[in-house]
């Protein structure tokens, strides 16, 4: 265990309940220190460390007065420095409508700098350690991952819990119940069921040049001039052939890299071995 676990890392997404989120990572450092020297019997105490990213959801930013994302964003940035995340992107606020601007791109990174250099969040390792409802929902969250986790185990792990269906039915419940609270008004979200504008957004989208378009497409043509394009075919071949079986394809895919092909190609030789994935229904 103690030969990989210390590689490991994880991503995570920050949403809008402050105190919520910051006991999820919390939870989340606690329970893998423990799963990992309780379950897996690791030794070295990197291999219970809990090294994460985390990105702000840009499943919560609104097209509705797109401004406000910039505070939510605030919020979901903090909430992850404040539970202990290593490395953090944030996200832009008009990511709801178009492909972000520079502006707003610069905006989310200011964001996350006055966090880092203004703010002393992270000037502390633990800083809401012992307040009593972080406390109680680090503890909460906890309680109920390990139900999760016994639920799945009871299925015969992981991998079972995906093919029947489980994890997206878990996935598409649990937005069907927020989607739900929102059109009820069990959950207020500001500018879309709640203090909505009549409102004329009055942000320029990214205007992208054409041109890139172009030059991409003679690049690639370049390149599929100048390759060996005989090897080419008996690489992807050899993709289709071997990912029929249990054989890594790890060095086959370097292997394909180096002779110039693309990521396309390969993935449309394991989509003809494979065919594409579709979440079975649970029930």
């Amino acid at each position: 265990m103690d030969e990989f676990a210390t590689q490991l890392s994880f991503f995570f997404s920050a949403h809008n309940d402050l105190f919520e989120e910051v006991a999820k990572f919390r939870a989340a450092r606690r329970l893998w220190a423990r799963l990992m020297k309780e379950r897996f019997g690791a030794q070295d105490t990197r291999s219970m460390t809990l090294r994460f990213h985390t990105q702000t959801a840009g499943s919560t930013l609104t097209a509705q007065q797109p401004e406000n994302n910039v505070i939510r964003v605030a919020v979901q940035a903090l909430a992850a420095i404040l539970g202990g995340t290593q490395s953090l992107h944030t996200n832009s606020m008009d990511e709801a409508l178009w492909l972000p601007t520079e502006k707003s791109v610069r905006m989310a990174l200011r964001t996350q700098q006055i966090l880092a250099h203004e703010s002393g969040a992270a000037d502390s390792v633990d800083p809401l350690g012992g307040s009593y409802l972080v406390e109680y929902l680090t503890d909460e969250i906890e309680k109920r991952v390990l139900e999760y986790l016994a639920r799945i185990d009871k299925m015969g792990g992981a991998l079972a819990a995906i093919e029947n269906g489980f994890i997206q039915n878990e996935i598409q419940e649990a937005a069907y119940r927020y989607q739900k609270a929102l059109e009820n008004g069990e959950q207020t979200l500001v500018g879309v069921n709640a203090y909505q504008v009549e409102e004329h957004i009055p942000m320029e989208g990214l205007q992208m040049d054409g041109e890139l378009e172009r030059a991409e497409c003679i690049r690639l043509a370049e390149l599929r001039q100048r390759r060996d394009n005989q090897r080419a075919s008996e690489l992807l071949a050899r993709v289709e052939t071997t990912a029929h079986g249990s054989e890594n394809l790890v060095p086959l895919f370097i292997e394909c890299v180096e002779a110039g092909l693309t990521l396309g190609e390969i993935s449309d030789a394991l989509r003809q071995a494979w065919g594409e994935y579709v979440a079975p229904e649970w029930g």
